[in-house]
């Protein structure tokens, strides 16, 4: 800008104020701040403004943009804002329709009139003022809809499922038979393949209840604890070390782990394992879970250098700092709300209603909470789990732009100001007490009114049943998110689960027992035609067996599987401690030893050195929030399936297994890995196989087909 020109736009800024009547005020408030918060602000603010201007402030008008001032007062025709959004055809807004000639006239007076900007005045984002989206609509029982012909339906499921199905011109799929399912259920709700004697009971129990009978004790097995543990451990990102340069290793962090597997396996109330998540210390300070279960906050990656090696009052610290209370708050909404919070740190939230303030006010409830190992309440005084400290509350600002060189007002503990009728001010008695701040989050996730919270976790249940969630996107709630094919059955689940006791077995056990999960999960190309995707869930989804699925499933077929619960977590890496820990996946002889061979769940998690084995077959990357694992096709996947130490060790296991049957030693191979005997044909082709290149090495070939590899 000339310094003419800058003179001019800084005296009309400065000095306007001064002399401004009312009529200035109210042109800029109730005609002009509507239109830029509306339609230009969404994308010009923050630090990632469009062309660099910036649109909610008078600072930030007069610092213009990357082609200089968009304003030039009393100038309206030599104004680029004005000639962006008035042109023919308008270049402005980039969205939605172009302004209206009121609109355009509102901009027109203001600037020739001096472009006046009250004081004190800063805009935002208000494209969803008045409106409310799907994810923040108040949680009700949907009636069931009317569907024309009844007898598909086993529950209330099937008839949302089937009233979509209709209006698509869809049908459903047959159901699947026995072995499928009996196989499908074991997989889903334990994580490993069914036993011979499962198989066996099954098929022969001609009673009516047969599959609910099946669906009950599986539900009852300790082994359902540890695969949903599983998913609930992708979601909070746990590992066992700190992750960043100097990956050291967190040797207590497994109690957190635990407390997850036995919350699922006593079948805690939902609102019982979110609050002891977040606050389970500040709420039973003398109970043992409930301080383990705070390893939820900790559980993400931590910079040991940043916090510990950095010195007290520098710029550095603080951004750390930041940065940690960052991902604890972005986990927590991520986790029990479905939301993206911590794009509001630098800035209003660019597609959902969650100003910066509130993001502020989130990380105020942890201003007093850091990492760390603490002593356990009572199991001995050197029982320990690494899980968040306390200490006296920081206070917080509103950062510019999320910098903590610019620090802001000051803002309190609270919550979320877009969920109607939850209050987002906690009321404090004792507003510097830590735990308190924690346990009115804690109560406001848990609320019943709190319709993201039930919405969320029916969502997750229903996504590892299906392979995909009723919303496609298990994380995200907002406007950047898919939205749910079936609305009105993501409310019923949601309303069933709080009402009934808030029970995820009682959860599982409905959607396990629909007539939509027992479909046959085979194709139709009429039906894909319509609906490529299964989006109205015509059939069943295949499946991948995920990694620890797969790497546990040839454990339990080799009849290896140490099923030993609990306590520190076994390496599958040599390990050597040095100035940067060193974890070694290549030594060889690690996957041969017989204290590896527990369930993967139970395995130490570096963070820095991922083993390579589960991750090429996609596992988790403990770093990240992981909602829903991808499922990709390599050449190296079929690589280490076939030709990792870790396969060939156990399809020598798998031999030594079968070698006493004899003449028996291919069906009763076929029968525990894939639940079924061989065909005629099958049964030949690899006892030749197995004549000609030995036992271990037709297990092999066993363990590598897609049908052991798939879940249909």
């Amino acid at each position: 800008m000339k310094p003419a020109a800058l003179l001019g736009f800084l005296s009309a800024l400065i000095v306007a104020p001064a002399v401004a009547d009312e009529t200035g005020d109210r042109l800029f408030r109730e005609r002009v701040a509507p239109v830029l918060e509306k339609r230009c602000v969404s994308c010009h603010s923050g630090a990632q403004a469009k062309g660099k201007l910036a649109l909610t402030s008078a600072r930030a008008l007069l610092a213009g943009g990357a082609s200089g001032p968009a304003v030039i007062p009393g100038k309206p025709d030599e104004s680029p804002l004005l000639d962006a959004v008035a042109g023919d055809p308008p270049e402005m807004p980039k969205k939605g329709d172009p302004l209206s000639r009121e609109q355009v006239g509102a901009l027109r007076e203001w600037i020739a009139t001096g472009a006046h900007w009250p004081e004190q005045i800063t805009l935002r984002d208000r494209r969803f003022d008045g409106e409310t989206w799907w994810a923040f609509t108040p949680l009700k029982r949907p009636k069931a809809p009317v569907v024309h012909d009844s007898t598909w339906e086993r529950n209330p499921i099937d008839g949302f499922v089937l009233a979509r199905l209709d209006a698509e011109g869809l049908t459903p799929s047959p159901e699947a038979d026995r072995r499928t399912l009996v196989r499908r259920l074991s997989y889903d709700l334990l994580g490993l393949p069914p036993s011979l004697d499962e198989v066996d009971a099954f098929l022969a129990d001609d009673r009516n209840d047969a599959y609910e009978r099946l669906v009950a004790r599986l539900l009852a097995s300790p082994r359902y604890g540890e695969r949903w543990a599983r998913h609930w451990l992708d979601v909070a990102h746990y590992g066992d070390s700190h992750g960043y340069d100097k990956d050291k290793r967190r040797d207590h962090a497994w109690p957190y782990r635990d407390y997850v597997i036995r919350a699922f396996n006593a079948d805690l109330p939902y609102s019982r394992f979110v609050r002891e998540q977040i606050a389970g210390d500040a709420l039973s300070p003398r109970d043992p879970d409930a301080v383990s279960a705070t390893g939820f906050v900790a559980a993400g990656p931590w910079d040991f250098v940043g916090n510990v090696e950095l010195r007290e009052g520098t710029v550095d610290k603080a951004k750390t700092r930041l940065l940690d209370r960052d991902d604890m708050v972005s986990t927590t909404a991520s986790t029990f709300l479905s939301l993206t919070v911590h794009c509001a740190r630098c800035h209003d939230h660019k597609f959902d209603p969650i100003p910066q303030r509130d993001y502020y006010r989130l990380q105020a409830v942890f201003a007093g909470v850091e990492r760390g190992d603490r002593p356990l309440p009572g199991i001995t005084p050197s029982s320990l789990v690494y899980a968040l400290t306390t200490h006296p509350p920081r206070p917080i600002h509103l950062l510019n732009r999320g910098d903590v060189e610019q620090p802001g007002e000051a803002v309190e503990a609270g919550a979320l100001s877009c969920l109607p009728g939850l209050d987002p001010v906690f009321h404090l008695k004792s507003p510097d007490n830590e735990g308190a701040r924690r346990a009115a989050l804690a109560e406001w996730i848990a609320s019943p009114g709190n319709m993201l919270t039930w919405r969320s976790i029916v969502n997750r249940v229903w996504h590892y049943h299906f392979g995909r969630g009723l919303a496609g996107t298990p994380n995200d709630f907002g406007r950047n998110g898919e939205s749910p094919t079936h609305p009105e059955l993501l409310d019923w689940l949601a309303v069933e689960l709080l009402e009934n006791g808030q029970s995820l077995k009682g959860l599982h056990r409905l959607i396990v027992t629909s007539a939509t999960y027992r479909q046959v999960s085979a194709g139709d190309p009429a039906k894909t035609l319509k609906d490529a995707d299964n989006r109205w869930f015509w059939r069943q989804n295949r499946r991948r067996l995920e990694a620890e699925a797969v790497r546990d499933a040839v454990l339990s077929v080799s009849g290896a599987l140490d099923l030993r619960m609990g306590g520190p977590g076994f390496d599958l890496f040599q390990f050597k401690d040095d100035h940067s820990p060193i974890y070694d996946h290549t030594a060889r002889g690690v996957s041969d030893n017989p204290s590896v061979r527990r369930r993967t769940v139970y395995r130490f998690t570096p963070r820095s050195v991922p083993n390579p084995f589960l991750e090429c077959l996609d596992g988790a990357d403990p770093n990240l929030n992981t909602p829903a694992r991808p499922t990709t096709i390599t050449a190296l996947q079929a690589l280490a399936l076939l030709n990792d130490e870790f396969m060939l060790s156990q399809s020598g296991e798998f031999a030594r297994r079968l070698q006493t049957q004899g003449d028996g030693a291919i069906d009763l191979a076929y029968r525990l890995a894939l639940a079924r005997p061989p065909q005629a044909a099958e049964r030949a082709a690899l006892a030749a196989y197995a004549g000609k290149y030995g036992l271990a090495q037709a297990c092999r070939v066993l363990l590598n087909t897609n049908e052991f590899l798939f879940v249909d």
